[in-house]
């Protein structure tokens, strides 16, 4: 099944590529089922997110409407995504890659770099992933990911749960943190001005679903109080999208999600991406 958003079966005509990566095996988290995601987003983005009417499908879209050629790539192994994102990345087209768990992350970041040099990192996330001490899992990803990317440019949202070797990490890195409740504190447009100003022409965005507090995704790997609202998401999500040269989406776990309201943020979170892109 494609994503309801899919418009092309050409490759080559495509501007954005959607491309499923079902794989959890980097995953330490207590719930179980992260590499279902993308076959359930597609799954629901064509329930949840079409109409029929007379035997004809309509999309409910964004409100600006959707004017990029979008190819969806089908699932690939863990092991070949480097040479698939290369492929995208080569074609001058982005990629939107969906998780599975967030280790997956530092391969496309890998891949891209090799390509286009170091890149401004915007990472959505609960949690830092900036633990040094292990590396090469689904906690180090920010860590290991540093000779990849522009530290100077980059920077972190949603964070709220790190632990103290992250704490150090970030200071001795000096990595721009924006939290929940610097967004209640400064709002939307301050937030939204800060992020614009440090991030440099090349982004990627790499977001962790658990980013997003629990009542608005609740389906999550390792769910955490006190998020991000899915507005606010959306509203940075948008006001990146003229710089963003790929995005993944990670960590939604439907086994754990209720009436599939987690799957459908991501469905329409990519939609969003694209009629701003």
């Amino acid at each position: 099944m494609k994503i309801c958003w899919a418009n092309t079966d050409n490759f080559d005509e495509s501007d954005i590529v959607i491309v499923g990566i079902p794989d959890e095996s980097k995953s330490n988290a207590l719930r179980k089922g992260s590499s279902e995601a993308p076959d359930k987003i597609r799954e629901i983005s064509s329930i949840r997110d079409t109409y029929t009417r007379n035997g004809q499908i309509s999309l409910g879209l964004p409100i600006s409407g959707i004017k990029k050629k979008i190819f969806d790539y089908g699932n690939v192994k863990k092991t070949d995504v480097g040479n698939v994102i290369n492929k995208i990345i080569s074609g001058s087209k982005i990629p939107i890659s969906l998780g599975g768990d967030h280790s997956i992350s530092l391969e496309i970041i890998k891949s891209i770099s090799k390509k286009l040099g170091p890149v401004s990192l915007v990472y959505f996330d609960a949690h830092p992933d900036f633990i040094g001490s292990t590396r090469n899992y689904y906690g180090s990803v920010f860590y290991d990911s540093l000779p990849h990317i522009d530290t100077k440019s980059s920077l972190q949202i949603g964070i709220r749960t790190p632990e103290q070797e992250e704490i150090e990490n970030m200071k001795k890195y000096s990595i721009t943190v924006i939290t929940p409740l610097d967004i209640v504190k400064n709002g939307i447009l301050k937030t939204e001005k800060m992020m614009l100003d440090k991030i440099g022409k090349k982004v990627y965005v790499s977001f962790d679903m658990d980013a997003i507090d629990p009542a608005y995704a609740p389906g999550v790997s390792v769910p955490v109080p006190m998020g991000l609202r899915n507005t606010e998401v959306i509203y940075l999500l948008k006001s990146l999208a003229k710089r963003i040269i790929g995005i993944d989406i990670m960590e939604v776990c439907p086994s754990y999600d209720i009436r599939d309201r987690t799957s459908h943020l991501a469905s329409r979170m990519i939609a969003e991406i694209i009629s701003s892109s």
